[in-house]
């Protein structure tokens, strides 16, 4: 039986190879994708009659379905790697999955806010303990361009007001030192002298610098409710996500001379080509812009 092999499969990369569940369930869903397509072609009776052919026919399949070259890329990934296992296990000889390109992925551009919906979004009306926490949050998220996760790992230790700069762990938990302008730096010490103190009242062991109206750190949800309600009231059309700041923040300081380096640096990019996705949104939208107002365009 054509399951028996994928379970061996699924234990040998839950125990052998220690992979995490969340891992484990992206397997485990191409592969029963995969599977149930051979069965439906008659595929069943050994891994050895599966062609090259048979998993193009499966590709293919996913293609019109309308799926993303990212989601067909990642099914030949684990199709491949499962493949593989057979081999190294001895249930099969042939490796069908060999000479199977991985499609190119789109490149989609990411969305931006302009600086006048920057503008908007940040005048934020202080009446209140959270409303000042909010402010604060946001024009530090503008200032440097950090990852929602980050942002509400901060402890109060790692803000360095008077030097002028944050220290955030990313991803790897990878340290990296990131610059404060006057305006987020008036505004966190604004939260921490006049808000915060107030909102962990009940909870004085919080070492988070933001944290939620009962004192305890905020968490990746409240923060996406936060900025829906804040996108509300701004009268902003366009949908925002807590990563649209990250990207205008980098897309803003390239659009005005910065160095791609210092960006690359700066959001914490291992890969210069990450960060290079900026320039094309740069681009894109200098064109729209003379396309819109050149007389000739």
């Amino acid at each position: 039986m054509l399951e028996y092999a994928v379970e061996d499969f699924f234990h040998f990369l839950r125990i052998e190879r220690g992979l995490s569940e969340n891992t484990l369930s992206s397997y485990k869903r191409d592969l029963t994708n995969y599977l149930q397509y051979m069965k439906d072609h008659d595929k069943t009776a050994s891994w050895d009659k599966i062609s090259r052919t048979d998993i193009m026919g499966f590709l293919y399949t996913l293609k019109d379905q309308g799926k993303s070259t990212a989601t067909i890329s990642r099914h030949i990934s684990s199709i491949r790697s499962f493949h593989q296992f057979l081999i190294r296990e001895q249930i099969t000889a042939n490796d069908p999955s060999l000479h199977i390109e991985t499609p190119k992925k789109d490149r989609k551009l990411p969305d931006i806010l302009s600086q006048d919906e920057v503008d908007r979004l940040l005048d934020i009306d202080m009446e209140s303990k959270l409303s000042i926490r909010n402010k604060a949050m946001l024009e530090l998220l503008y200032a440097t361009g950090l990852r929602v996760s980050e942002l509400i790992s901060l402890k109060v230790s790692d803000l360095h007001l008077t030097m002028g700069f944050v220290q955030c762990f990313g991803k790897g938990s990878k340290e990296r030192i990131v610059p404060l302008g006057d305006t987020a730096k008036y505004y966190l010490e604004k939260y921490i002298s006049e808000a915060r103190n107030s909102l962990i009242k009940k909870n004085r062991q919080e070492d988070a610098l933001f944290v939620n109206q009962h004192g305890r750190r905020l968490t990746r949800q409240g923060f996406w409710k936060i900025l829906k309600g804040l996108t509300l009231e701004a009268g902003i059309v366009k949908s925002i996500t807590p990563h649209t700041l990250r990207h205008s923040f980098a897309t803003h300081l390239l659009e005005n001379g910065a160095d791609l380096r210092m960006v690359q640096e700066m959001l914490g990019h291992a890969d210069i080509s990450t960060t290079q996705v900026y320039t094309h949104v740069t681009k894109a939208r200098l064109k729209d812009m003379y396309q819109a107002y050149h007389p000739r365009a």
